[in-house]
């Protein structure tokens, strides 16, 4: 008969392999199997690791500002990739109408 300690001991061979490979894989499940039927209340349970190959859902950053301008009512609440698509064509366009401008929003910014 095999016996509990047999179990064990096999169990904390394979998994004190280096490099496990698919047998010992496999033998390492059968002797989970084999200890979890002989041996049902013994046998400590591991939680089930989860895993999805589901493509993360997109979290939709919106921008939270708030202020009396017209620009800062129409900004508050909207995607921030929206608004700042209109902000960089914005930039770019001042840094060839106000090149001055420009370099003193860029100095801000930075």
């Amino acid at each position: 008969m095999i016996t509990e300690k047999d179990l064990r001991e096999a169990i904390a061979e394979c998994n004190g392999k280096r490099n496990p490979d698919a047998n010992t894989c496999i033998k390492l499940a059968a002797f989970y199997t084999i200890l979890e039927h002989l041996y049902p209340q013994e046998v400590e349970t591991l939680p089930a690791p989860s895993y999805s190959y589901a493509a993360m859902p997109e979290i939709e950053d919106k921008i939270s500002y708030t202020s009396d301008s017209e620009f800062g009512m129409i900004v508050n609440g909207r995607p921030t990739d929206e608004i700042m698509a209109v902000m960089d064509d914005l930039v770019t366009s001042l840094s060839v109408i106000d090149p001055r401008l420009y370099a003193a929003v860029m100095r801000k910014l930075k």
